[in-house]
């Protein structure tokens, strides 16, 4: 079983690049995108045909704002769109689906960089989410959280954390969040593979910071720890191009 995740920074433009044929190819069971930016009659008939599994879109209220698509191979048994807070949902971040024995959401997690209240809001929605899954695990079920939480986790997830200690992605009130769903039944699969590894998943467009090597890990799958067991591997996909993402493979047996 394979899923990738990949923010795309804005579906239609991926689309132009032909970024989207690289995913596709791979086939994967699930393919998750984050901040489409569109909503789906917003696409042409030669954009849609460019879109290769069936999907489910969740876009925001806001034109050309956020929102998430998760593609899949096999009809989902359940799809949810949104965490079922109206604060959080209209900005179309999540798409739950469950099916093969996990719930699987696709998020696109706030982005806390235009000042307090925004972070405040980012936290906020890691506290509605953790509280969910808490519950669903509570009812027996295995989760994966896969998407761009937005926040590097610990030092070795970017380039220059001394730096960056007062800037949103790398806050403490942020990186704490990250470490409660790790104390809540989750494991960070990447790192539990490779605990030593440097590798990111985002870089700005400014100062050739990619081609530099300047970059943070964003993009993660955290799944519960029932699941650890089947993970294969997960692979970062540094060179494929179309985004200021990369995609992100996990590999569950």
């Amino acid at each position: 079983m394979k899923i990738i995740t990949w923010n795309v920074n804005g579906v239609r433009a991926a689309l132009g690049k032909n970024a989207l044929d690289w995913a596709f190819s791979q086939q994967p069971d699930a393919l998750c995108l984050q901040e489409v930016k569109a909503r789906t009659e917003q696409l042409s008939e030669e954009q849609l045909a460019m879109l290769k599994l069936p999907f489910v879109w969740n876009a925001a209220q806001r034109p050309g704002y956020s929102g998430v698509a998760t593609f899949y191979k096999q009809q989902p048994d359940e799809i949810v769109t949104g965490m079922g807070d109206d604060l959080f949902d209209v900005e179309g971040r999540v798409i739950q689906t469950f099916g093969a024995g996990c719930r699987l959401f696709n998020i696109y997690f706030p982005n806390g960089q235009r000042g307090q209240e925004r972070v405040n809001y980012k936290l906020a929605f890691y506290e509605h989410l953790l509280n969910l899954c808490d519950a669903l695990h509570k009812k027996g079920e295995n989760i994966i959280i896969t998407g761009d939480f937005n926040t590097a986790h610990m030092p070795i997830d970017l380039k220059n954390p001394k730096q960056n200690e007062k800037t949103s992605g790398f806050l403490p009130e942020e990186r704490e969040w990250v470490q409660k769903f790790l104390d809540h039944g989750f494991v960070d699969v990447y790192r539990n593979l490779y605990p030593d590894k440097v590798e990111y998943t985002w870089w700005t467009y400014r100062l050739n910071a990619r081609q530099r090597g300047i970059g943070w890990r964003l993009d993660y799958f955290l799944v519960s720890e029932n699941l650890v067991p089947r993970v294969k591997d997960v692979i970062i996909h540094e060179k494929v191009m179309g985004s200021d993402h990369c995609p992100v493979e996990l590999v569950l047996e």
